[in-house]
C-alpha cells in the first residue's frame, strides 16, 4: 500500500472515530457547548461522517476523494478559527490543524 492510501485511511478512520466518540461520550457534546455551537454539533459530526465515507469511496472514485478532502479541510479550518476565537492554546488546537493540513494534502494529491 502506498503512502497516499495510508494517509487517506488515517484521515477517514480518524473521522469515523470522532463520529463514534460524539455519540458515546459527553465530552464532545460539551466541547460544542463550550464553542457556542451546541446546536451545530450533530450537523458537524454528520459532515465528518460523510467526509470520512467520501474518502473511503474516493479510493476508487477520485472526484469524490477531491470533494471529501476539500470539505474536511475546510471543516477543520473552520474548527481552527473557532478555537482561535475562543483563545484555545496551540496544543489544544493542534488536532484541528493536523487534520486540516492532512486533508489539504489529500486534496492536492487528488487533483494532480
Amino acid at each position: 500500500m502506498d503512502l497516499n492510501k495510508i494517509v487517506i485511511l488515517i484521515s477517514s478512520v480518524s473521522f469515523y472515530a470522532y463520529t463514534v466518540y460524539y455519540f458515546t461520550s459527553s465530552k464532545m457534546k460539551s466541547e460544542f457547548k463550550r464553542f457556542g455551537l451546541e446546536k451545530f454539533g450533530l450537523f458537524v459530526i454528520m459532515l465528518q461522517f460523510f467526509g470520512a465515507t467520501g474518502l473511503m469511496i474516493g479510493l476508487k472514485f477520485n472526484t469524490l476523494l477531491t470533494l471529501s478532502s476539500l470539505g474536511l479541510a475546510l471543516l477543520m479550518f473552520s474548527g481552527l478559527i473557532v478555537r482561535l476565537k475562543i483563545k484555545d492554546s496551540v496544543w489544544v488546537s493542534l488536532p484541528a490543524t493536523f487534520y486540516m493540513v492532512l486533508n489539504a494534502y489529500i486534496f492536492i494529491i487528488s487533483i494532480n
